[in-house]
């Protein structure tokens, strides 16, 4: 099957902008060609235009354009399209509805109530894909053995496919149904996506309906529990919208694709490439598993050419393309994912791990407050960059092509508006030489200010004696580092999340762009070989050919792996593999038949789970038949997390086997042999760090095998060009390909004078040290809370305890830390020895609230007697004691009745954990009246252990930065990051200043909001317009309070940082900077600083919105949001659950308020209601929005949420909310946001108002109803025209990042 006999094969990429042919001819040749994906004037469909011209031009006979081609030549096509992704990005899928279960119709607008960017007021947030919802009024539950309802539901008892047993609370009404579809179609709307809550398991509700739909007249159906059988409705939900949306898409292209040969194709073997990398017949091609099917070629292509058996060593794809770049590891097995996000949409579907960040050659370059900046921004195919001569932006091609590494002579002429001309190096020099006068303007004003206005200048601290002028290609230079620098973020990230070394990786380098970068990218992440397959310009056409055709099947299950379930298992398997090997035979695959079981599996209790493989875990007495699945989940979860839970159950959650049909080719090509010497076909001048260097130009084909180039030199290829650097060789391999031994860099001398360039490099260096730290914690770290939910941070601080970085950015933590630290240093002085560390959790120690521990590392340097930077960590703990099980208590008055506390406590001493000591502390709450000690002390002990752990790796990290750099240069480079952090903050209050000068005359502001209790929060803001600074003063704010929602210190600056932050609008270092140019004063005594005894856990949760709602106000930024974080709680002695849920955010002037959303100062994701029935003794009845609920305006206030919780057994329900009695403020004009509500239905019927914070004992039967707050309206309503029209982007310009990494960034910024 690999290879027709006689026969042309094809296999064809259509990407963006361009579509890539790789032909395979009768005689055993290659052909590749490559032409534009769109080109009206000329050709309907740019597969079958590459086709016909390569058949045209081998055969000699006349393809006609405009008939169908003749197929009779053909063997095979196989190819991979971009054509669901663009849907998806452009939102121009089919009109589709979606079929839900009642009380869930906006399940999918709200999702995980999570925001996708933090500092981001308006919220912009994709669009569902459909247009219309169905509510089905059905309802199918999980039987609970102990569960205690009353019995009004009818027990109408089925078994799921999981073999768990569902009771049918309520059939289904098609008639009902039938009625609402037919309205559905009347509106012109085809395409449907059906979601009924538990249909994983027991879908024959969903199948009655689809057969209904079907026989209607509805062209695509889609059932969630066909599309992907798993638990958790959010994701499935997301994946059968895309199913339904996409398909309808991809068939009509199929038509349109076939309708271009004669036959339409039907004898010949067509195949799609999918998104997890396998092959799969035209007629079996689907929206939801199309969306990486283009990036999916090149990673097998890569994957198959570059890893090399003998060696084994595992191998990072590289993929720079024009507007992003896609990054993934093959170490022999395909990497993949089973939920990603694209454009917005989470999908449930095999995926490959393909980590997209968005810098590309089309990133567009930026001089901000003293920084270097590339991208998120692209330029786009059009314009495109500068030097594509259609007055685009600057970009990193310009800046290749400015420094000689792009050499014009050997580009097609396809430039310019007539797309006749050459890239043009004339704009390019134009445009940098007005950036390059910019920064020289801002390096000379600086300088100018520290020599005019001395030490004493509160200024002079701000970039001082930087270097006096830059070179337009210093410049441009710059900006390439910049760019390498965040490319290898996500490579640094990729590799150590799963434990392993990134330097013993080998760089698959492909795509049009990446050969200019690859030298230098590998160098920065301690890489020796760069590897360049010859079709690398066009590998993903070529990883089609290579392709196997795959079959995937899976199934959900609810088994623990033990001896009793492994017959079970065992059948499940054999019927999945007998279904993947009927289908490959069906498809004419005999002998080349393979398939491999995984076993998605976690510790019973946890969440995190991970699909297993068995290969090289035989089958023994002790496990199932498919293999060892334990000793292979067992060593797989140490590697990635460094420990093993032995005396935990393991739960599979699925049963999934892949079948190959083994069709790809093998290469046979037949280099040119000879030891002659090439010879460069010109020289030309390239800038290095060190100045223009003679550099030598080759042609890739003229290369004979075996010849090595010594770098500077250019390698130039029809579709890419390579830069082997200085210190680097090239050689062509006996494939023809190329392989690069990288050299160290001979190192250029940093001094401690500020460099531009180097600013933006140190930026990055020490957000990798921060996210490094993290990946260790959460690796090592036990708990639910630490290691799945992601609530902690990692910091790196200077000297003095000024916070130089921190990640991931949960924003209580914002800046909080640095007190704790700057607190530790006033305490213990010089008494810090090397091998201390100390643990600290109190407020008057910058604590937060007491479940939040933080361990803090000096780091000490040989000869020097004091710390030389502090590292530190805060992780939120699931129980340290107190009054209720979480130490979260509604009804706290006193801090001793929320647990243990830390002041100044030596965790380690001398490199001793301290296991006694703190186990004692940890129990000490037990002696005050009510209290506990910490009712999980396994799991305190393992997580301070794990903090331990990540502050050593920070420790050692910081260590190997000074060791490049020197201490005095890397303490230099802290100083300057803090330094434009405080520059971007001074930009942004004089800008305030001015416009507010403008308008009242006044640099004063001030404002006003109340707690629910009465308490006040007052705050003005005196401006300083020609210093750029502010004295915030909330002298006026009422005294502490009674119950817990005092707010310690560090809680006030932390909701100052995030507000400052979300003011500037852009990103900038998130650090003590941000603080310099502000003076807080806050009167001690009130609720802003508590006495040491005042009880503050509600402070956290709540009076944090407060704050952040008082700036926003003084400031007129936006209507207020929601102002709460709606924290419930219930347990009992088996069961505890805490969630935060999502309300309305504010309007704001030119955005409407984004409903259902976490806003300010949390972003928790919330669990899925699959997970919650199934886990917990609750139903949840509904979980839609509150219309009417966000304030009117010319912009609307979001709207709030219902959320009703019926209880199936005796619990504990625990309320901690604000904004049931004051409303969140409009502005402008704006009407407020209604107030929230907590309701309560008891069983008897009667109905109760919990009011904002209580506990209260539940029965079974009693129903807990939440209404949350809607955000403020923005505007007068009489102003208000049609909806305000968000500038129409693509989504990728938007939301451009995919991939593990990204996913693992947006978790841990929902917290």
């Amino acid at each position: 099957m690999a290879q027709s006999k006689g026969k042309f094969d094809f296999a064809i990429d259509r990407g963006g902008t361009f579509t890539d042919v790789f032909a395979r001819l009768p005689d055993g040749r290659e052909r590749v060609l490559k032409l534009l994906s769109r080109d009206p004037q000329n050709y309907k469909d740019a597969p079958t235009e590459g086709i016909r011209r390569i058949l045209e031009e081998e055969t000699g006979q006349v393809f006609p354009r405009d008939r169908p081609v003749d197929t009779s030549p053909i063997g095979w096509i196989r190819m991979g399209t971009t054509v669901a992704t663009n849907a998806l990005l452009e939102r121009e899928g089919e009109r589709t509805a979606l079929l839900v279960t009642k009380g869930f119709k906006d399940l999918l607008h709200i999702g995980t109530q999570a925001r996708p960017k933090l500092f981001d007021l308006e919220v912009a947030v994709p669009d569902v894909l459909y247009e219309e919802v169905i509510e089905v009024d059905e309802r199918v539950v999980l039987k609970q053995e102990d569960c205690e309802l009353p019995g009004k539901h009818p027990k109408h008892l089925v078994t799921g496919r999981t073999l768990e047993t569902l009771e049918v609370w309520k059939g289904i009404d098609l008639e009902q149904v039938e009625k609402d579809l037919r309205g559905v179609l009347s509106r012109g709307i085809t395409s449907l996506a059906v979601l009924l809550l538990h249909s994983y398991t027991w879908s024959v509700h969903e199948e009655a309906v689809g057969t209904l739909a079907r026989s209607l007249g509805f062209t695509q159906v889609s059932l969630s529990s066909v599309v992907m059988p798993m638990v958790r409705a959010v994701p499935r939900g997301y994946t059968v919208c895309a199913d339904a949306y996409l398909t309808p898409k991809i068939h009509q292209y199929l038509k349109g694709f076939t309708s271009g040969f004669k036959g339409a194709l039907k004898d010949v073997d067509v195949l799609f490439m999918q998104s997890d990398g396998g092959l799969t017949p035209m007629e079996q091609f689907c929206g939801s598993r199309a969306v990486l099917s283009g990036p999916a070629g090149g990673v097998v292509g890569y994957a198959i050419t570059s890893y090399s058996q003998m060696e084994k060593k595992p191998v990072i794809g590289f993929d720079m393309g024009g507007t992003s770049t896609d990054v993934s590891r093959y170490a022999g097995q395909y990497e993949h994912v089973f939920e990603a996000t694209t454009a917005g949409v989470t999908l449930q579907a095999p995926q490959l791990d393909i980590n997209t960040v968005a810098a590309g050659g089309g990133s567009r370059l930026f001089f901000r407050s003293g920084m270097f900046v590339v991208g998120p921004e692209s330029a786009g195919a059009h314009p495109g960059p500068a030097c594509y001569r259609k007055g685009g932006p600057l970009t990193v091609t310009d800046a290749n092509l400015a420094l000689g590494r792009l050499l014009p002579s050997f580009f097609p002429k396809i430039f310019g508006p007539a797309e006749n001309e050459p890239l043009c190096l004339e704009d390019t020099m134009k445009h940098f030489h007005r950036l390059n006068q910019e920064i020289n303007g801002f390096l000379s004003s600086n300088q100018s200010q520290v020599g005019e206005n001395g030490a004493k200048n509160s200024q002079s601290s701000m970039l001082p004696n930087s270097q006096s002028k830059m070179s337009v290609e210093e410049v441009a230079m710059g900006f390439i580092r910049v760019a390498n620098e965040a490319m290898c973020r996500p490579i640094r990230a990729l590799t150590q999340a799963k434990g392993h070394d990134t330097s013993q990786h080998v760089l698959a380098c492909f795509g049009g762009a990446g050969g200019q970068h690859a030298c230098a990218i590998a160098r920065s992440l301690g890489m020796k070989t760069v590897f360049i397959h010859k079709y690398s310009g066009v590998l993903s056409a070529y990883g089609l050919a290579l392709a196997d055709v795959v079959e995937e099947v899976q199934e959900p299950c609810s088994l623990r792996y033990e001896q009793q379930s492994f017959t079970t298992l065992d059948r499940s398997v054999e019927q999945l593999s007998k279904r993947c090997r009927d289908t490959l035979r069906a498809r004419g695959f005999t002998s080349q038949i393979t398939t491999e079981v995984f076993l998605h599996l976690r510790y019973e209790g946890t969440d995190c789970a991970l699909m297993v493989t068995a290969d090289g875990y035989p089958s023994n007495s002790q496990s199932c038949q498919a293999g060892d699945f334990r000793s292979a989940f067992t060593k797989r979860y140490l590697k990635e997390f460094g420990f093993t839970i032995p005396d935990r159950a393991i739960m599979v959650d699925d049963i999934r086997v892949r079948g190959c049909g083994k069709s790809g080719i093998k290469s046979v090509y037949k280099p040119k042999m000879g030891h002659k010497q090439a010879k460069p076909v010109t020289m030309t001048k390239c800038y290095f760090e060190g100045g223009y260097l003679d550099t030598s130009v080759y042609l890739w084909e003229e290369l004979p095998c075996g010849h090595r180039i010594q770098g500077p030199a250019i390698i130039i290829d029809k579709n890419s060009t390579i830069l082997v650097e200085p210190c680097c060789e090239a050689r062509l391999t006996e494939g023809g390909d190329v392989c690069m031994t990288v050299g160290s860099d001979p190192h250029t001398v940093i001094g401690t004078e500020l460099n531009t360039v180097q600013l933006s490099i140190f930026s990055h260096r020490f957000m990798s040290i921060a996210e490094q730290m993290g990946r260790v914690l959460q690796r090592t770290s036990i708990s639910t809370n630490i290691k799945e939910r992601l609530d902690f941070s990692c910091a790196v601080f200077g000297p003095d305890g000024g916070l130089v970085s921190n990640a991931p950015h949960i924003p209580v933590h914002l800046g909080a830390m640095q007190e704790t630290v700057q607190y530790q240093i006033r305490s213990q002085g010089n008494k810090l020895k090397e091998g201390d560390v100390i643990l600290s959790n109190h407020p008057c120690a910058g604590g937060s609230h007491l479940p939040d521990l933080t361990v803090i590392t000096p780091v000490f340097r040989k000869g020097v007697s004091s710390p030389v930077f502090f590292v530190a960590s805060r992780g939120h703990h699931a129980d340290i004691g107190g009054i209720t099980p979480g130490s979260m208590p509604p009804h706290s008055t006193s801090l001793q009745q929320e647990g243990a506390v830390f002041i100044s406590f030596k965790l380690v001493t001398g490199g001793v954990f301290q296991e006694e000591a703190v186990t004692e502390a940890l129990m000490a709450p037990a002696q005050y009246p009510g209290c506990s000690g910490t009712r999980n002390l396994h799991d305190n002990l393992s997580d301070l252990r794990a903090q331990v752990a990540a502050n050593r790796r920070g420790s050692q990290l910081v260590g190997e930065l000074i060791d490049s750099y020197g201490l005095a240069v890397v303490q230099a480079y802290m100083g300057y990051i803090q330094s434009n952090a405080e520059l971007a903050v001074r930009d942004m209050l004089r800008d305030f200043a001015r416009r507010r000068r403008q308008q009242t005359g006044s640099l004063e502001v001030e404002s006003e909001d109340f707690m629910d209790d009465g308490t006040p929060i007052r705050l003005r803001v005196q401006i300083n317009e020609k210093e750029g600074s502010a004295v915030f003063d909330f002298t006026g704010t009422g005294t502490e309070v009674w119950g817990n929602c005092n707010a310690p210190r560090a809680i006030t600056l932390s909701a100052l940082i995030y507000c400052l932050r979300c003011m500037v609008g852009q990103d900038i270092p998130l650090n003590q900077g941000c603080l310099t140019p502000i003076k807080v004063i806050v009167p001690p005594g009130s609720i802003l600083q508590p006495s040491q005894d005042a009880a503050v856990v509600g402070g956290n949760v709540l009076t944090s919105q407060r704050v952040v709602d008082v700036i926003f106000k003084a400031f007129e930024v936006c209507a207020a949001s929601q102002g709460c974080m709606n924290n419930i709680s219930f347990g009992s002695e088996k069961v505890g659950y805490y969630e935060t849920v999502a309300g309305g955010a504010g309007a704001g002037p030119g955005w409407n308020g984004r409903s259902g959303v976490h806003s300010h100062m949390t972003n928790t994701r919330i669990t899925d209601p699959e997970i919650l029935e199934k886990r917990y003794p609750v139903i949840l009845e509904q979980f839609s929005l509150r219309p009417g609920s966000g304030g009117a305006g010319k912009y609307r206030g979001g709207d709030g949420v219902i959320r009703k919780l019926l209880f199936r057994n005796k619990v504990v329900l625990s309320v901690l909310t604000e904004r049931r009695a004051t409303c969140p403020y409009g502005l402008k004009g704006g009407e407020d946001g209604a107030a929230g509500l907590n309701l309560l239905h008891r069983a008897d019927s009667r109905v109760i108002n919990l009011g904002a914070k209580t506990s209260v004992s539940l029965q079974p039967g009693d129903m807990f109803c939440l209404y949350t707050p809607g955000g403020g309206g923005y505007g007068r309503e009489d102003e208000a025209s049609a909806a305000p029209q968000s500038k129409r982007r693509r989504l990728n310009e938007t939301f451009p990042e995919r991939g593990s990494v990204f996913e693992y960034r947006m978790a841990q910024e929902g917290v």
